[in-house]
């Protein structure tokens, strides 16, 4: 599936007004200094918390939602859809929405069908994670940002992308999640907050994350990093994600079964640039001290002879 140019993105970006997006969907607005405020159309929202800002052309929820973004942003939330179909939208039916226009029509109906849930709610545990990364996975495809970022890090080519599923996680799966006050969306966010997928707030814990995750070479995923990529985070926010709980895995064990000698990382985002690089017989800890009794177990089981340590300091 070709990437979406990024010119493309920040075009639609600059062009669309988020304010009569949600005009649109009959949101009165209030001045409110230099922004706008209205009753955000996404929960029920007695005390208006929806908050435009027309000269960033931005939107940000207050409210129980707490959603907020770009005209992008603001299209995946109100339709339900991916990132590459509430663009293509943004290209078609809403054009006539420019931030320039006067006396603009209405937005056309949306010829994008609402996206169903990307997950099984029948899924056993194991096979609900694995679908929540293959979500990520598709989103990072569509995400210019995310993929500039891997690129600047030396790991945006496809073949590192594809091998070991790296995702991005951007807020959009709860979007096409059912709402908790229905009983099928209660019970699959439950448990995707006993995965550690979702936090008990219902936001998603890898929001704003590049996502690697660690794959046995059967199949499973037993843990996954997240790597903040959005700039301007509040003081303390962390930088580096897990699932909570102990870590489990190996990254790349399957190079463990191919060399003798292999390449032991400090950091996964480390240990994919030398895969990129070239080096394939690498793997990594979670961390300084996150050498685990899997990483030595796998070491042992596959007859592991050299093992270079690499620090990113």
């Amino acid at each position: 599936m070709a990437r979406i140019p990024d010119q493309v993105v920040e075009r639609l970006k600059a062009e669309i007004s988020v304010q009569r997006l949600a005009e649109v969907r009959g949101v009165v607005f209030k001045k409110h200094g230099s922004d706008l405020i209205g009753r955000c159309p996404f929960h029920d929202d007695k005390t208006p918390s929806l908050v435009v800002t027309p000269a960033k052309n931005l939107w940000h929820c207050l409210g129980a939602c707490q959603s907020g973004g770009t005209v992008i942003d603001w299209v995946i939330k109100a339709e339900g859809i991916s990132f590459r179909h509430a663009v293509e939208l943004l290209q078609n039916d809403y054009q006539p929405l420019a931030a320039s226009s006067v006396g603009v029509p209405p937005a056309k109906h949306s010829t994008v069908k609402k996206l169903p849930m990307p997950i099984a709610a029948d899924a056993e545990d194991a096979k609900l994670l694995t679908q929540v990364i293959e979500y990520y996975h598709e989103t990072l495809l569509g995400s210019p940002e995310a993929l500039d970022y891997l690129k600047r890090r030396g790991i945006g080519s496809d073949e590192a992308i594809k091998t070991f599923k790296l995702g991005f996680a951007n807020r959009t799966l709860g979007y096409r999640l059912p709402a908790t006050t229905r009983v099928e969306g209660a019970e699959i966010r439950g448990r995707l907050q006993r995965l550690g997928v979702l936090r008990d707030t219902g936001h998603e814990h890898f929001n704003g994350s590049v996502v690697v995750p660690i794959i046995t070479p059967s199949g499973e995923v037993t843990e996954v990093y997240g790597r903040k990529i959005t700039e301007g985070l509040r003081s303390g926010t962390p930088n580096h994600l897990y699932l909570p709980g102990p870590h489990r895995g190996v990254w790349n064990e399957s190079a463990l079964a191919e060399h003798t000698e292999i390449i032991l990382c400090e950091a996964l985002i480390d240990a994919l640039t030398f895969w990129c690089a070239g080096y394939r017989n690498v793997t990594a800890s979670y961390g300084i001290e996150g050498f685990t009794a899997d990483h030595l177990a796998a070491f042992q089981a596959h007859g592991t002879r050299r093992v270079p340590w690499w620090i990113n300091w």
